[in-house]
């Protein structure tokens, strides 16, 4: 099996990551952790470097429980939502797992709903998590 998890290094995103670690010692799944940034000449070094260590530690918080995985820092000029749904097809990913933010009314309608986007696109199931889950 093949999990992927949508990860920004936010406290959603760890709990959505510790939720695919124990589903991949379970299944034996290999899991594909990918963050999506715009690319360009928008992107600041000190946002890259901050990727790479969010990476890096969930990386590493896998791989301390066994569990097989790859990281990506994809910069393809894609919305975090459209890479997500486009990796997850071109990987043919049996699950995604992602971290889920409230957000109020206004934050919705001008950034939108990555989750949202990513639930009802996604060409496989779609695991969505918030902070509060242990």
């Amino acid at each position: 099996m093949k999990f992927l998890l949508g990860f920004n290094g936010s406290e959603e995103a760890k709990a959505a990551l510790v939720l695919a670690g124990t589903e991949a010692e379970i299944f034996k799944a290999k899991v594909y952790i990918i963050t999506s940034m715009g690319g360009g000449r928008g992107e600041k070094p000190e946002e890259i470097g901050k990727t790479a260590r969010d990476l890096e530690f969930a990386e590493q918080f896998l791989k301390e429980k066994g569990v097989a995985c790859e990281t990506f820092q994809l910069a393809r000029g894609k919305s975090p939502g459209e890479d997500v749904v486009s990796f997850a097809e071109e990987q043919n990913i049996d699950k995604i797992f992602v971290g889920v933010e409230k957000k109020s009314r206004t934050q919705k309608i001008i950034l939108g709903s990555t989750a949202q986007y990513i639930i009802l696109k996604a060409p496989c199931p779609v695991v969505s998590i918030n902070r509060s889950f242990k």
